[in-house]
């Protein structure tokens, strides 16, 4: 990988990132002002990085990490996951770097080939996603860049949930960002990735008492998940049915994708991935309102998991 961006090693991120952050829709929907005074809280809550994406009607996510980055102190933020067809590779290797050295140590550059319909929304081709991924990654590393390189290089990991993928990520990134994925994916995943790129997996949770509730908000969530065919055909691989997907997701399902229940369950959960050969757990807590950044649920799994 060219200067500056990549090659800061599997193990070293995996250490920078530690076992726990915290991954975000909320903070995109709020006001920049409303936004920043989260993730100052998240950063004083003691979580050392927050995870944003970039979706259709997405903050841009170059500009949206800027923002973050210039309202903490401390915190790490990394775009999970920036999209190759959103910006070109020059732009997206230079973006990066741009960022790495005014905060040097603080961003990740996490790239993903999306999905075909938000590709084909924004006028692109997805065809042959993994071709696309290998060329856009050699362009990165031959891409013109006139300013000083960050120092340390930014890390660089790749969105990946099939097997190819993931070998992709472990001879050209420094890690793997899994997303919507139960827990018996995480094995499966270290498996491809082998021992030193860091492995760095979303886990949505609902911090609830009420079982009701806290289902109908994890279904409400994964409703757009479970129609696109990247995640459909990754649970498939790890033997859910078609059965599992009808009327919005069979209970059992939904439960080993989202966790739902109190601080306990979701500790144990973020525990159980760890366990099965995750660096790094990024929770995503999920409450009514798709606006609010959950941030007395954050302070509650914080202490559980130190405690």
């Amino acid at each position: 990988m060219n200067s500056g961006l990549g090659g800061y090693g599997g193990r070293n991120l995996a250490r920078t990132l530690g076992p726990l952050n915290v991954w975000s829709f909320a903070l995109q929907r709020l006001s920049a002002s409303d936004e920043s005074q989260a993730a100052r809280r998240l950063e004083k809550l003691g979580y050392p990085a927050i995870w944003i994406p970039e979706s259709l009607g997405s903050k841009e996510v170059m500009a949206h990490s800027a923002l973050l980055l210039g309202a903490t102190t401390t915190a790490i933020v990394a775009p999970g996951i920036a999209n190759i067809h959103a910006r070109d590779p020059m732009a997206m290797a230079n973006g990066a770097k741009t960022l790495g050295e005014q905060y040097p140590g603080r961003f990740v550059l996490g790239i993903g080939v999306s999905h075909a319909p938000s590709v084909e929304t924004r006028g692109g081709d997805y065809r042959n996603p993994l071709d696309q991924m290998r060329q856009y990654l050699d362009a990165m590393e031959s891409a013109t860049y006139a300013a000083p390189v960050p120092a340390p290089p930014v890390p660089l990991v790749l969105a990946a949930l099939g097997p190819r993928m993931l070998e992709l990520a472990a001879t050209r990134a420094d890690g793997a960002h899994p997303y919507f994925v139960p827990v018996e994916h995480t094995p499966m995943a270290r498996r491809h990735l082998g021992s030193d790129p860091a492995l760095i997996v979303e886990q949505t949770a609902v911090l609830t008492t009420d079982r009701e509730r806290g289902f109908a908000i994890a279904r409400a969530f994964a409703k757009n998940y479970l129609d696109l065919p990247n995640y459909a055909n990754n649970l498939r691989r790890l033997g859910w049915s078609d059965d599992d997907f009808a009327n919005g997701g069979s209970d059992r399902l939904i439960d080993a994708v989202i966790a739902v229940g109190d601080v306990d369950v979701i500790a144990r959960r973020i525990r159980d991935h760890l366990d099965a050969g995750a660096d790094t757990v990024c929770l995503q807590l999920r409450e009514e309102k798709s606006s609010d950044p959950a941030l007395a649920a954050y302070a509650e799994i914080r202490s559980a998991f130190d405690a």
